[in-house]
Order: structure tokens, then C-alpha cells, then sequence
């Protein structure tokens, strides 16, 4: 049967004759991805055909590749093969390669990796298949050959989706498009219509015994997020499948070719497919007349942490949906049953993010800069990066050593680029070849850079206490001796496929090691100076000795995981984090650090310095009471050292007094002699006497006076010695000195010739307090400032507590005294109360 895209072969040929791109629209099915490399072989494009085509995933490359040679009638390797990471099936006779994007990135920016004589060019025609997804490596290899299109006539490119926003990347490439709309029988689709709250494997199989009784024939297609629910799903529905007599046929990335295949092409009985987003877009499951979809797949999220690509599930975008439901229709009408509402559907994304958008930029920018491009954010990109994740990139590779501040590759960052890692793991390789553990160091990055090999809440006992990354080093070479046999696996709590991805990515990186420096002395600290080169800026350290409390370098609070074996570490660094859950919401709680490293401050001072600052502050000792200078190196947030001594003096030194000291004013301004009184009597004498212009102080102005007082001093102790009036007086001509000490006097001198203390305080009158017998013999209140401010006087009995409060003493004597007298001659017999006051001696008061 013809493939809907056969009828627009010629039309290809013909606009790739006269320009040098094309964007390819074509639907699920149509062959777009088989027969548009093969249809350039065969017509001898240029005369010289060399064709690759690059896929977002590897399972695609192999498949698509398998399928085209046998339509050749040949074997793989030959006219056509395949690249993928860590295999390759090409030889000197492949025509058309497939290739995941990944490496066609590397052979762009490296040709002399693929390509003996220098300066060549790897391909005449580049296919950059399923563009839709955005991946960040086909967004630069678009803008790589953009800018090489110019410059190179004879190049081509065809950039082909199902779904892609075609006049957008034909406007940006300046090219003409050519669309398949193909044949689309018509789809019924249903939208969950409840929420169903099961779990996703029991809502598959319910979604897939409908599908199978609506559509009497053909296969069903379910979209699944993760294998982990693939396997969920297929246990769910053996015992149904067995009796239907369906076949359960996964389809993901980590089953074998033959078992790919399997799924893929047609057979005789019916079948169910339980697969993930690869069935979306980079391979054709033939014979599909229903699809479920989960409405979920897998996105790639950059760890800020590791540097590591993970894997997180998300909602798919409605150009994804309107994909997968695709599948269903191709050779006869079909049904797709949407495991989300209509609601969820219209509410969605029209078209997935770009990766770049979303992206860790440190590994792409290093990349550019070790192929000459010494501006990669003025590369012809069709969505420009974010300037903030352009500054992050920046900023880390600087911090790796592997820039300078005029952002060259550093020789450290030439050397990185030997790895096919994230930087900060290749910075841990490169610090471990110096280190003479560069084995080791490789070993660490390959088990950082996959997922944990370690079973979730394993037994961390016996293991390296130091890192988490040497203690899965331990387990690790364990299991290796075991030749990674069931039983030390499952002894040493390993995941199979974790462990065997990491062996090759250790196998691989140790065939790049540069060998020559000779084996540390001591592995383990070496190999932590090497963990700590790539994680530099995730230094952190514990609050106390004992808690799970830490401070990173960035200012984050977090705490350490129970599952860690870096117990007692008080200076670390957090490798890998974790937002877990907090009163049942999602990213409410703290961050965990989950994976760490033991490291030593003497490390950072002596090999980081460039990268530490020396603070120096002054900072108040309230248990001293005095102005100190503390000494601190902090990497980031966090202290590394820290020294106090006595602050000398200095205008800095006076001003941290002076403000402590005006915090605690009350203990400076509440005394009988104290700044509160001068200024009370200052400002009294001001509103009784205008003729004296005295000046205008008050309390508020008590921050500028204590900054006055403090000059010189570094402590309350000093402050404590101050005559704070004589301080003060300075600011008073000798005039005003001598009519505040006259007008308004600190005491008086009662009828018995004892001076009695004058009391002045804000917002009232002055007033004395004494005895009512030290008053006999006085027949008028006494004044101030020459008798226009009369005094208040506290008339007090024996137990020295108020009989009368009065400012008209003649007054008091003539109305009040005689009834007061009756009682306190009842209450105090002892003492004298005689008749007639203003004739009375007062009596002496009583030696201690």
C-alpha cells in the first residue's frame, strides 16, 4: 500500500533543487520518516547523497533504521545503519544514518570526530525528524546549520513534524513548505466526563476492555508516562487478556530490539500496546484502531543540583493529544478514550516549551564555546534563551574553572570537553585525573549522572560514611566482582538498569581518561577534592553538630536526608536535592539534600580562594555590652572561619554604640543626673525664658547625642563614666550655663537647711518629695526661674507615702492640715504634730 507522503516525493525533490531548506508537515503514518531519506537516495541527490536523520529517541533510530534497510534488502551497518549513544551500526558504505540528536550535535560541533579529512563536512542533507518536541539539541543543531547554510551551497536541510507550527520555522529558515494532510478517518473521542481517582493502571484497564468491545477489530494503543506504569497496566490486565485471548505488548526504550519490533508491526491476533510517548511521534505501531491516553508523558527537567537530565511526568500539551489520538485513524475510522476531562484538554498548552526555554544552558554553552563560537547567545536561535539562564551558564562555568572572566575556555575547560557530561561532572573527572583518581573520579560522575542505583530506603550501613557518592561506589565495584550477578544485586539493594547504565557510561568515560598522573596515596579524600571541584557552589553547612539542619553557599535552608551516610559532617556538599512534601501538598516543605560529600575547610582555603570573601563587620556583644569586630570567610552564605576581638575606635566603631546605646536609652537617660533630666530642664527653661535663645533638644534627638558621647568609646562600661550633663553643657554659652543652673537648680534647700533633689521629667511640672514635717516653718511654696514655676511638693507621712500632693502650700496649712494632722497623730503618736505649722521647727531627720 502507498504511503500518503509518495505523492509528494517529487514535489520534495524539486523544492529541495532550489532551496536549501524545507519544512516537511506531514501527519502520524505517513512515511515521512522511511521514505523521504530513502526517496533522496534513490533520485542520487546531488549526485552524492549522504543522509542523516536525527530522532529524539533511540528506540526511533533503531527501528527506522531496521525498517529501511530491509526495505533495501540489506543489513544494517551497510547502506543504512544507525548511531546512538554508546553504539554504533554504520560503516564506510552508509548512505542514510540515523542518529538520536544528541550525537549529530557532537559531529557538528566536532566533525573531526566523524570525519577524517579536516574541515569536511559530515552530510549533504540533514533531516531533523519530529522537530515539534523541541528538544534542546535539535534547537541548536537548527541554529548551527542556519548559520552554515549561507556559507555552504550545497547543504540541505528538511525539518519534519506532525505537528509542527510550520509558517513559523519556514518564516525563520526562509524556505517554502510542503504539507501532507493524508488520509484521516474520522475519530471518536471521549473525554473521562467524572474524576475518577484510582489509580492509573485500574482507569487503563477499564479504558481498554471498552476500546476492545467498541472496536471489534484492531489493536488498541495506550499512552502511558513511565514504564513503571506500563508494567502496572500489563499486571493489571493479564487475567483479562488471557481469557479475551488478547496479547499485552509493552513498547519502551529499554526492551530489546526484537521486542520493539514485535509491538511495532502487525500480527495475527489482537493486540494491546502499552507504550510511552514513543509511540507518539518516532515510530508507527501499525494496525491501531483504538488509543488511550493517559494525557501524561515524561518532559526532560535539568537538575539544578547534579547537573543530571531527569525525567518528571507532566501533563502532555493538546498538540500532543491531537498526535496520539492521530494513531487511531490512519486506516479506518476509530475511538480514542482520553483518561482527562474536555475541560483539562481545552485548558492545556497549545504546543510543548522549547527545552532551551526551560533548559540548563552550562552544558550547551560550553559545547559552543569549544566548537570557536565565542558568543553563542548571538547564534541565530529560533526561540532565543532566557538572558537569566544565559548569566546562570555563564556564572557556573566560570565557577568550574572552566571560563575566565572574559568568558574563554580555560585549558581545565578544553579538557572537559573530552566528556560527554554535564559540566559539573566532567569537572569532577578532569579534577580527578590531577588527583590521580580519575578512574574513580569517571566512576562518580557515571553514577551521578543516571538515575540512583540504589533501592529507595536501602540499608546504608558498612558503607562509606564520608560521601554517598563513595559509598555507591563501594556497592558498585561489590556488585562488579559479583560480575553484577542477581545475588550480590539483590544483596547490595542495586536496581538492574540503573547499574548497568551507569557501567557503560563508566566504560565509556574511562576510554577518554587521560592517564599519566600517578594513583593517589589516599583515594578517599582525593576523590572528594574531585567531588568538591564540580560542586563547588553547593557548599553547605549544618547549623549544630547533631541536626539535620544545613545552610547552603546560596543562602537556602535545607536539611540532610536520614538516608545519607554523611552523619557528622559539618561542612559538606549537597549533590542532589529533593522537594518533599509538607502537610500533603507538594513542594511545601524543605528541600533534602539526598545525595552529599564530607569536605574540609582547609580544601576551600587553600584551593578556592578566588572564590571566598573575607567580611569584615562590627556587630554589638549584648552579653559583653561592647562594640566587637568580627572576621569571617564565607564561601556563599556559608562560614567558613571566624575570629571576634575588641573593636578599636574609629566613626564606625562610635556609630555601632551609638546605636545599641539609643536602643537601651532608658538605662543612659533614667538616672538622677542623666541626659533626660539636662534636656527636660533645657526645654523647660527654653518655654519659661526665650530671651535666653537656648537651643531646641529633645529625647528624639537622642541618637545624634548618644553618636556625640560615643566618639572614641567602644562600650556601655565607658559610656557609664560619662558626666552626660557635663557633656552636654558644652553646647550652652556660660550665660545659659549659669541661668539653667540658677533658674531651674537640681535642688532646694528646705527650712532645715537640707537640700532636697529636684525632679524634672517630660511633659510635667518639677516636683520635690519629702517628709510633711521637713516643711514646717515654710509658709509659701517655693518656685523656679524666679518664681514663675512653682514646685509640686509630695507631702509625705512617716511610711513615706503621699498625705497631700500641692503646689499652694500656705493654702494646704490653713484648709487641709488640721484634719490631716487629727489623723496622723492617731496613726503616728510618736511624732510631733504641733498646732501651728508655720511656727513649728522641723525635726531632724535621724542618722542610719
Amino acid at each position: 500500500m502507498a504511503l500518503p507522503i509518495e505523492q509528494h516525493i517529487p514535489e520534495i525533490l524539486k523544492e529541495l533543487q532550489g532551496h536549501q531548506a524545507l519544512v516537511l508537515e506531514a501527519p502520524p503514518g505517513a512515511g515521512k520518516t522511511t521514505r523521504v531519506p530513502l526517496a533522496l537516495l534513490e533520485a542520487g541527490f546531488l549526485n552524492r547523497p549522504s543522509i542523516v536523520v536525527s530522532e529524539p529517541r533511540r528506540l526511533a533510530a533503531r527501528l527506522a533504521a531496521h525498517f529501511v534497510a530491509e526495505q533495501l534488502g540489506s543489513e544494517v551497518g551497510q547502506l543504512v545503519g544507525y548511531q546512538v549513544r554508546f553504539e554504533n551500526r554504520t560503516g564506510p558504505k552508509t548512505k542514510i544514518c540515523y542518529v538520536t540528536a544528541g550525537v549529530l550535535l557532537q559531529q557538528l560541533l566536532d566533525p573531526l570526530s566523524s570525519q577524517p579529512k579536516s574541515g569536511a563536512r559530515p552530510y549533504d542533507v540533514v533531516i531533523l525528524d519530529e522537530f515539534h518536541e523541541r528538544q534542546l539539541e535539535t534547537d541548536q543543531i537548527l541554529a548551527l546549520l542556519k548559520g552554515r547554510l549561507a556559507s555552504d551551497p550545497a547543504l540541505r536541510l528538511i525539518v519534519m513534524s506532525a505537528t509542527l507550527n510550520g509558517e513559523a520555522i519556514a518564516s525563520f529558515l526562509d524556505c517554502p513548505r510542503v504539507r501532507s494532510e493524508g488520509k484521516a478517518f474520522p475519530l471518536r473521542i471521549e473525554h473521562e466526563s467524572v474524576p475518577d481517582d484510582r489509580p492509573l493502571e485500574k482507569r487503563v484497564s477499564s479504558a481498554v476492555k471498552q476500546a476492545l468491545s467498541d472496536q471489534p477489530d484492531g489493536r488498541v494503543l495506550v499512552f502511558l508516562p513511565t514504564v513503571q506504569d506500563i508494567v502496572a497496566a500489563q499486571s493489571t490486565l493479564t487475567p483479562f487478556a488471557k481469557g479475551a485471548e488478547v496479547e499485552l505488548l509493552p513498547l519502551h526504550g529499554e526492551l530489546s530490539l526484537g521486542e520493539q519490533a514485535r509491538a511495532v508491526k502487525p500480527a495475527a491476533r489482537r493486540a494491546v500496546v502499552l507504550a510511552t510517548n514513543v509511540a507518539e511521534s518516532s515510530i508507527t505501531v501499525q494496525g491501531v484502531t483504538a488509543v488511550v491516553d493517559s494525557g501524561l508523558a515524561r518532559i526532560a527537567v535539568d537538575s539544578p543540583w547534579s547537573g543530571r537530565r531527569e525525567l518528571c511526568v507532566a501533563p502532555i500539551s493538546q498538540a500532543s493529544a491531537t498526535q496520539r489520538a492521530g494513531r487511531a485513524g490512519r486506516t479506518a475510522p476509530g475511538s480514542v478514550y482520553r483518561l482527562f476531562s474536555e475541560h483539562s484538554f481545552k485548558t492545556r498548552r497549545p504546543y510543548e516549551v522549547p527545552e532551551i526555554q526551560r533548559s540548563d544552558l552550562s552544558d550547551v554553552w560550553l559545547r559552543l564555546l569549544g566548537a570557536g563560537i565565542d558568543k553563542p547567545e548571538q547564534m541565530p536561535w529560533m526561540d532565543p534563551p532566557p538572558p537569566a539562564a544565559v548569566r546562570a551558564a555563564e556564572d557556573l562555568l566560570q565557577a568550574l574553572g572552566a571560563t575566565n572572566a572574559a568568558r574563554q575556555l580555560t585549558s581545565i575547560g578544553k579538557r572537559m570537553l573530552r566528556f560527554a557530561m554535564h559540566p559539573r561532572l566532567a569537572r569532577v573527572i578532569v579534577a580527578g585525573e590531577d588527583l590521580g583518581v580519575g578512574e574513580e573520579a569517571a566512576l562518580a560522575a557515571a553514577l551521578l549522572a543516571e538515575r540512583d542505583i540504589v533501592r529507595r530506603g536501602a540499608e546504608t550501613a558498612h558503607f562509606a560514611d564520608d560521601s554517598d557518592i563513595l559509598a555507591r561506589c563501594d556497592r558498585f565495584h561489590q556488585a562488579e566482582f559479583e560480575r553484577f550477578s542477581e545475588n550480590s544485586l539483590r544483596q547490595l539493594d542495586l536496581l538492574r538498569g540503573p547499574v548497568q547504565a551507569v557501567a557503560s557510561a563508566y566504560k565509556s568515560l574511562c576510554q577518554h581518561l587521560v592517564r599519566g598522573t600517578p594513583d593517589a596515596p589516599d583515594l578517599d579524600p582525593a576523590l572528594r577534592k574531585a567531588l568538591l571541584a564540580g560542586f563547588i557552589d553547593r557548599v553547605a553547612r549544618r547549623r549544630s553538630h547533631t541536626g539535620a539542619e544545613l545552610i547552603l553557599a546560596n543562602g537556602t535552608n535545607a536539611k540532610i536526608s536520614s538516608n545519607s551516610v554523611v552523619h557528622h559532617a559539618t561542612l559538606l556538599i549537597a549533590h542532589d536535592i529533593e522537594q518533599r512534601e509538607q502537610h500533603g501538598k507538594s513542594g511545601g516543605g524543605v528541600p533534602w539534600v539526598s545525595l552529599a560529600t564530607r569536605i574540609e575547610p582547609e580544601w576551600l582555603l587553600d584551593d578556592y580562594a578566588h572564590l571566598l570573601s573575607d567580611e569584615q563587620q562590627l556587630i554589638w556583644n549584648a552579653e559583653k555590652e561592647c562594640v566587637e569586630s568580627q572576621s569571617r570567610v564565607r564561601c556563599g552564605s556559608v562560614v567558613l572561619e571566624e575570629s571576634r576581638s575588641r573593636a578599636q575606635p574609629s566613626e564606625a566603631t562610635s556609630a555601632e554604640l551609638a546605636r545599641a546605646a539609643n536602643a537601651q536609652r532608658a538605662r543612659f537617660l533614667g538616672s538622677s543626673n542623666s541626659l533626660a533630666t539636662f534636656i527636660t530642664r533645657l526645654m523647660l527653661l527654653r518655654t519659661q525664658r526665650p530671651d535666653l535663645t537656648l537651643p531646641s533638644l529633645t529625647l528624639d534627638d537622642s541618637l545624634s547625642l548618644f553618636e556625640q558621647a560615643c566618639q572614641g568609646l567602644s562600650s556601655f562600661a565607658e559610656l557609664d563614666e560619662l558626666d552626660w550633663p557635663a557633656l552636654f553643657n558644652d553646647r550652652l554659652s556660660a550665660e545659659q550655663r549659669r541661668a539653667l543652673d540658677r533658674e531651674l537648680p537640681l535642688s532646694i534647700a528646705l527650712p532645715s537647711g537640707r537640700p532636697l533633689k529636684v525632679n524634672y521629667e517630660p511633659d510635667k511640672s518639677p516636683w520635690v518629695s519629702s517628709r510633711l514635717q521637713d516643711f514646717f516653718g515654710m509658709n509659701q511654696s517655693p518656685t523656679l526661674c524666679g518664681g514663675k514655676l512653682p514646685l509640686t511638693l509630695h507631702l509625705l507621712a512617716p511610711n513615706q507615702r503621699a498625705v497631700q500632693v500641692t503646689t499652694d502650700l500656705a493654702g494646704f496649712w490653713q484648709r487641709h492640715y488640721p484634719a490631716v494632722r487629727r489623723e496622723l497623730m492617731r496613726r503616728y503618736p510618736r511624732h510631733a504634730w504641733p498646732e501651728d505649722p508655720l511656727t513649728a521647727t522641723p525635726p531632724v531627720k535621724p542618722r542610719r
